[in-house]
């Protein structure tokens, strides 16, 4: 039989409906067992004291203090400004914190539960499109991908980000098979709350569920096109109902971080909205971290095509990517057979693969051409879409092995050869991490065409092709696996900006005041180099140096509200709202842009005998690796003035030593100064 008059295998799977139904113990228990493995690879050192995203730490342990700060997302004790995002991935942290205390772990642990979450909701998920086991593959799929389970280990908004996306390709998949627009309306209720998570980054999803409700939905036209009106309605007021009321909210409240004027609508159609796709709204007026962030492995490469196969993302999350993105185009193909021989079609099969491909293309094309700021963790929202379409298409393309016509079958083992060749490129990038895997990769999949080919000889029933399929399978695992489980173990190489792989070594380097060999930086070729001086990089711990001028300010403040004003944003900040009680301000938002507070303000708390000392920028130029520098026009106002109105406090008043000429290239912050104000 030809091609043209079968039932195309990919996009007809048997009965997954069915199938949903009628989950066996079997079934319940691999389910329990993958969840399992998530937790675990998520969860492990849990108690490590590892802060991750100090920024973010601190403003978890800010928005404790008061129901301005929990509401409005505050970044310092004070409240004088907000962490510059929505509050609702900080909310469950905020409640974990306020249940047991400020802890790492109470920190991290919703991180964990909304990992595992998002693995049983996809499953729960692709089973009503695909079945049990491709569910469960699916399922075992995201549990493994590296960038996923490096962001799961991490206080960043994108783990609560996917958790809410795929809920609503949940309810999105209830929606197209019961043609009920209540479903629907959930599903654009969760996409808006996770714009309340990180804004327009939730919004990539619309497109797809937009158009696999409107073409596949089992409701007339009409009624699909009201739903989809209503759930536009329903997606604008949960997106925008926080900013708003932000915005309108009559008494005191953080200034908005990244803007100019402190609004929540403006941080949305600019710095962390528009802003990131076309790169404007984000020009401090520094450099950021006065070094280029590619040097040190902290960019996401170049906006071009090939961006999510790069250097700095392609160990992240491509490992099956290619293999996906085949899948789609024999998806595609096989579509276009049937409309072009009128062969009727299964819509809530079409359904699927119009949601997790859309998902998938439309986030691979923002993603690489986002022009603004973009880092290489973003790219785990791509997981569930990559995680569903391959588990999918791995059964379909072993049902065309199978049973499929004319030369077909040879499409398992061409893909299984594919995805190793690929996985051999990613891991030769740095053999020194797991290197070792590249040669079980090769034999795995060398054994599995070998197998699949004979199995094919023997009529694709033989026992070699179930071998060889399953060493296909290994062969596509086995190195994401050891990645993923690398990453847990290496639990203190996350930080402020989460990868899976091979340590930042350049990062590393440059902390100890190194150059790594081959990095070439304009003005630190002479850096000699040191131990760091400080909490390091967004650090949690207080340097014995900032301990003790923060003691000395506690003690000389009086009855003022501030104890500490800190230059630097959060970025100089985070130790100290961490690893102390006292309330500190950090001036400039994260990087110190913000002109928060404004001189003005600056002036007023002092004359009210609100604050009495600063840490600020030692007089003179900005240097490599000090607090100034980093936030542009509004941080060099900021820096002027205290420096002209207040007095330098000589460091042997607290036991601390002057400020070195030679400072680190990454902030540790040693120039340092306090300040007495008034």
């Amino acid at each position: 039989m030809s091609s043209a008059t079968q039932s195309p295998p990919l996009t007809a799977p048997p009965t997954p409906r069915s199938a949903a139904r009628g989950a066996t113990r079997k079934h319940t228990w691999a389910l329990l067992g993958i969840c399992a493995l998530a937790a675990l690879l998520y969860g492990w050192a849990l108690d490590s004291g590892d802060y991750a995203n100090a920024y973010y730490s601190a403003a978890v342990k800010s928005m404790t203090g008061s129901f301005t700060n929990f509401l409005f997302a505050a970044g310092d004790p004070y409240g004088s400004v907000t962490a510059a995002k929505p509050p609702l991935a900080f909310w469950p942290q905020v409640l974990m914190v306020w249940a047991f205390g400020f802890h790492s772990w109470s920190i991290m642990l919703p991180q964990v539960i909304e990992g595992v979450a998002a693995v049983f909701l996809l499953h729960r998920t692709v089973r009503i499109w695909a079945g049990q086991n491709v569910a469960l593959v699916a399922a075992l799929i995201l549990a493994l991908t590296p960038v996923t389970v490096a962001i799961n280990r991490s206080n960043n908004t994108d783990t609560l980000l996917v958790l809410l996306l795929v809920a609503a390709a949940y309810a999105c998949t209830r929606a197209v098979h019961t043609g009920n627009g209540r479903w629907l309306y959930l599903s654009a209720c969760y996409v808006g709350c996770g714009f309340l998570t990180k804004l327009m980054a939730a919004w990539v999803v619309v497109p797809a569920i937009a158009l696999v409700y409107l073409v596949s939905a089992a409701a007339p036209i009409r009624r699909r096109v009201a739903d989809l009106l209503g759930a536009g309605a329903v997606l604008a007021v949960t997106s925008f109902w926080w900013p708003v009321l932000f915005d309108l909210w009559p008494g005191s409240k953080p200034f908005m971080g990244a803007t100019l004027n402190g609004g929540a609508l403006e941080n949305i159609f600019g710095y962390n909205g528009f802003g990131k796709i076309f790169n404007f709204g984000q020009q401090y007026g520094g450099s950021g971290l006065n070094v280029q962030l590619g040097a040190v492995g902290m960019s996401g490469g170049e906006p071009t095509v090939t961006r999510m196969f790069g250097p700095e993302a392609g160990g992240q999350i491509s490992w099956l990517l290619p293999f996906s993105l085949l899948i789609l185009a024999v998806v595609g193909a096989a579509g276009y057979r049937r409309l072009w021989h009128a062969i009727p079609g299964d819509r809530l099969q079409r359904a699927g693969w119009l949601l997790w491909g859309s998902w998938l293309l439309v986030t691979i094309a923002v993603f690489s051409f986002t022009e603004g700021i973009w880092h290489p963790y973003y790219t785990t929202s791509l997981a569930p879409a990559i995680a569903a379409i391959s588990a999918a298409g791995l059964a379909g393309l072993w049902r065309e092995y199978r049973h499929g016509g004319g030369r077909s079958w040879i499409l398992l083992p061409a893909a299984v050869a594919l995805t190793a060749a690929w996985t051999i490129v990613l891991i030769s990038r740095d053999t020194s991490w797991h290197g070792w895997t590249r040669w079980v990769v090769l034999a795995t999949a060398v054994l599995a065409v070998l197998g699949l080919v004979a199995g094919r000889a023997g009529g694709g029933r033989a026992a070699p092709g179930r071998w060889a399929l399953l060493a296909g399978v290994v062969s596509m695992l086995v190195t994401p696996a050891v990645w993923s489980a690398g990453t847990a173990i290496e639990h203190k190489t996350n930080g402020g900006f989460p990868s899976a792989g091979p340590p930042n070594e350049a990062l590393n380097a440059l902390t100890r005041g190194e150059l790594p060999p081959g990095v070439k930086i304009p003005g630190l070729e002479d850096v000699q180099a040191r131990p760091p001086r400080g909490g390091g990089f967004a650090g949690a711990t207080l340097s014995a140096e900032n301990r003790k001028a923060l003691d000395y300010a506690v003690r000389n403040s009086g009855n003022a509200e501030i104890a500490l004003a800190v230059e630097g944003g959060g970025l100089a900040a985070s130790s100290f709202i961490i690893d102390s009680d006292a309330v500190v301000v950090s001036m400039g938002g994260y990087l110190g842009a913000d002109n928060v507070p404004s001189v003005g303000q600056l002036r007023q708390w002092v004359a009210q005998g609100k604050l009495r000392f600063v840490l600020s920028a030692a007089p003179g130029g900005p240097r490599m690796g000090g607090l100034a520098g980093m936030g542009g026009e509004r941080q060099k106002e900021r820096v002027a003035w205290v420096v002209g109105n207040c007095s330098a406090v000589d460091p042997a008043a607290y036991g601390g030593t002057p400020p070195q000429e030679r400072l680190l290239p990454l902030p540790s912050f040693g120039d340092a100064t306090l300040y007495r104000c008034g």
